[in-house]
């Protein structure tokens, strides 16, 4: 009877702070220009994306659990004076509770990655992708992202930094925005 090797867990140890994903849907999309966030006044302007995860992407969200707590524990003496808070603010967030009224997140996790410096952006070969219009919020692909302890304003945490994308498969836009072709391909009787 043949037996099947079982991937182990990873643990903080063994991911370190950084890692790879699995495929992932990219929302908010950041990623050519900075922006800043329009809530928060005098806040910088960043790259940044948000990854939708799906919840049975389990050897995603293993990589990404073990990297949380290996931040939070590097951050121990120089962030949280000492100790891991017991409720520190985590990136990894549920889409069913908190975007329960936007079915692109059902079923998934999401994390928001940002960066002050501009991602390498790749397609599924590794070539470069220049044009702002092939990488956008909707499409499906790889993040390389690390996580980094917070202590700011009394606000104490982890969060997640963005390094580079690629891009592996085209998937709906999720602008909420029609392209122009749609949008007149029933006016030909006006004209």
């Amino acid at each position: 009877m043949a037996t099947t090797k079982q991937t182990p867990k990873p643990n903080a140890e063994e991911v370190g702070t950084s890692i790879k994903t699995g495929k992932v849907r990219f929302s908010y999309c950041h990623v050519f220009e900075p922006s800043a966030m329009k809530d928060v006044p005098n806040a910088p302007s960043k790259y940044s994306v948000n990854l939708i995860i799906r919840k049975d992407d389990k050897i995603t969200l293993e990589r990404i659990k073990a990297a949380i707590i290996a931040a939070a524990e590097a951050g121990k003496s120089t962030k949280f004076g000492g100790k891991v808070p017991l409720n520190y603010k985590q990136p990894l967030r549920d889409g069913d509770t908190e975007r329960a009224d936007d079915s692109d997140y059902a079923g998934c996790f999401f994390l928001n990655a940002s960066s002050n410096t501009k991602p390498g952006i790749v397609d599924k070969d590794r070539q470069p992708i220049l044009d702002t219009t092939e990488f956008y919020s909707g499409c499906y692909g790889r993040a390389s992202i690390n996580f980094y302890a917070f202590n700011t304003a009394g606000n104490k945490g982890v969060a997640a930094g963005l390094n580079n994308l690629q891009k592996l498969e085209d998937g709906e836009a999720l602008a909420g925005r029609v392209s122009a072709e749609e949008d007149f391909a029933d006016d030909d009787d006006m004209l």
